[in-house]
């Protein structure tokens, strides 16, 4: 049967987190995992998915997956994507699924007219970071990920009433959420997010976009 690459649906939020989890266990923080398949359900497969999510199989068995939403780029004028999770499973290694995986998501920004294609990739994987200096990648080393998080953000979204501004309602909230995502450095969403990646066949097998997380 080969490879194959489709896009995931509700029934793979199951799938989707134990592939969240090997990716943390892969990066040494399998504790820092605190999403649940009732979240993934919620945020990816609603009326107003956050992220979108594409699977590869081998031979009929779930291989790996990448996980991505768009962002914008205010200089460009022009959307985006932000690769937050790559991950092959290691018996799946060596096959070229991950290129695979990269390769498709390249091809969804170019269907979409996105600009650019963003990820992370730990300092310390010296494969990964040959392959994407191969590839063409551009590394922002003059950017400092910068993140917001836990009581931090709670914190400061309680003092929003001290700057004299009217309250935020719920609805213009979600509106400006969605339209939040920085694109000029390449900032993830979740704490401190690593691209867990080793080269396979010249490609990553594994990343986690981080400023948050992969490719």
């Amino acid at each position: 049967m080969g490879t194959v690459i489709r896009s995931a649906t509700a029934a793979d939020v199951a799938q989707i987190l134990a592939f969240i989890r090997a990716l943390a266990s892969f990066e040494r923080a399998p504790d820092a995992v605190v999403a649940t398949e009732e979240g993934l359900l919620r945020d990816g497969f609603g009326p107003n998915p956050y992220y979108s999510c594409l699977i590869a199989e081998h031979d009929g068995q779930p291989a790996g997956f990448a996980l991505f939403f768009y962002n914008y780029s205010t200089w460009m004028g022009r959307p985006g994507i932000y690769l937050e999770d790559l991950f092959v499973l290691p018996e799946f290694r060596g096959l070229g699924i991950g290129k695979a995986l990269l390769q498709r998501v390249a091809a969804i920004a170019v269907e979409k007219g996105c600009q650019r294609l963003q990820w992370e990739v730990l300092d310390w994987n010296t494969p990964a970071i040959d392959f994407y200096s191969a590839m063409g990648a551009e590394f922002l080393d003059e950017w400092r990920n910068v993140r917001l998080g836990g009581e931090a953000i709670k914190r400061l979204a309680e003092n929003a009433g001290e700057s004299g501004l009217p309250p935020i309602s719920a609805k213009s909230a979600e509106k400006d959420g969605a339209r939040g995502h920085s694109t000029h450095p390449p900032v993830g969403q979740e704490a401190g997010k690593r691209m867990g990646q080793q080269a396979e066949n010249g490609a990553p097998a594994e990343q986690k976009s981080r400023a948050g997380a992969t490719p």
